[in-house]
C-alpha cells in the first residue's frame, strides 16, 4: 500500500479525473485494511465491544413495547432463523412508502404500526442495538440486493450521489474509494467503502455506530453539507453501496479504527 502526504493526496484528488469501478476480484472488506490486533478484536465475539449491543438487542427483540404490548419475537419468533439473511438484504424496496428503505427504517415502521410504539431515533442506542442484532444474524452471509425495475431509479440515484463532487474540497465518494482505496491520507488507510460490517464499533468513536454516521463524517470531511438521518439522498446511497459490495460476507457487528 503506497503512503503519500495529505497535502499531495488532495491535490491528486482534485485533478478532474473520471472514476473506475472497482473491479468485482478486486473488491476488499475494509477488515483487510486493519492491524492484526484490531482483527484479533473483530474474530473474537468475547472480545469485540460491539457484542454489548448485541445482547442489548437480543433483549430487545423479546421485550413488549408500545400500546400493542407485543415483543418483535411475537411476529417473528426466533431471530436467529426467521431473521437470517434480512439484514443481507437491506435496503430493500418498501411498496407502501414506493421507494427503498434501510434497516433502521424497517425496525421503526414496525414498531409504529405493528407494536403502536414510538419510532426510535437514529444513532439511539436502542435502535444501534436492535439492527445489530439483526445483522449478527447475516453474519458471514453474502450482500444480496435486490435490483429489479423497482429499485433502478433509485440505485441510479445513489451511484449519482456517490460519483457527485461537493463540499468546500470539490470531492466525490469515488474519488478516494474507487480511485485511491490503495493510498492513506492523514495516516489512515482509504479503504474501499464497503457497508459490510455495519452498524460497527469504531475505535474512534468508542461506540457503536451506523452507516449513514460514517457517512456524515465523510462529508464533514470533505465540508459538504450532509443529509439529515434517515434522508433519500443516504438511503439511496447506502443502497448503491450494498449493491457495489454485492457478493461480499457480512461481517456485523465489525470493528474498524
Amino acid at each position: 500500500m503506497r503512503v503519500v502526504g495529505t497535502v499531495a493526496l488532495l491535490c491528486t484528488l482534485a485533478v478532474p479525473v473520471r472514476a473506475v469501478e472497482i473491479p468485482p476480484a478486486e473488491r476488499r472488506s475494509g477488515y483487510e485494511f486493519m492491524s492484526r490486533e484490531t482483527r484479533a478484536m473483530q474474530d473474537d465475539d468475547a472480545a469485540n465491544p460491539a457484542m454489548l449491543w448485541v445482547l442489548e438487542g437480543e433483549a430487545l427483540w423479546a421485550r413488549t413495547a408500545g400500546a400493542g404490548e407485543r415483543a418483535c419475537r411475537d411476529c417473528h419468533g426466533d431471530a436467529r432463523s426467521s431473521m437470517k439473511g434480512v439484514a443481507a438484504r437491506y435496503p430493500a424496496f418498501d411498496a407502501t412508502r414506493g421507494r427503498p428503505v434501510n434497516l433502521e427504517q424497517r425496525v421503526n415502521a414496525c414498531r409504529t404500526e405493528r407494536q403502536k410504539a414510538p419510532a426510535l431515533a437514529y444513532q439511539s442506542r436502542e435502535l444501534l442495538a436492535l439492527t445489530a442484532y439483526l445483522g449478527r444474524q447475516s453474519r458471514g452471509l453474502p450482500i444480496d440486493i435486490a435490483t429489479d425495475a423497482r429499485m433502478k431509479p433509485f440505485l441510479d440515484a445513489g451511484r449519482a450521489a456517490f460519483n457527485r463532487r461537493q463540499g468546500q474540497l470539490d470531492l466525490s465518494c469515488a474519488q478516494c474509494h474507487d480511485d485511491h482505496w490503495d493510498k492513506r491520507l492523514a495516516g489512515n488507510a482509504i479503504t474501499q467503502a464497503h457497508p459490510n460490517g455495519y452498524p460497527l464499533y469504531r475505535l474512534e468513536w468508542q461506540g457503536l455506530g451506523s452507516l449513514q454516521r460514517r457517512m456524515r463524517n465523510c462529508m464533514a470531511g470533505i465540508r459538504a453539507l450532509a443529509p439529515e438521518y434517515g434522508s433519500a439522498e443516504f438511503v439511496d446511497l447506502e443502497l448503491f453501496l450494498a449493491w457495489r459490495a454485492r457478493g461480499m460476507k457480512m461481517e456485523t457487528p465489525a470493528v474498524r479504527p
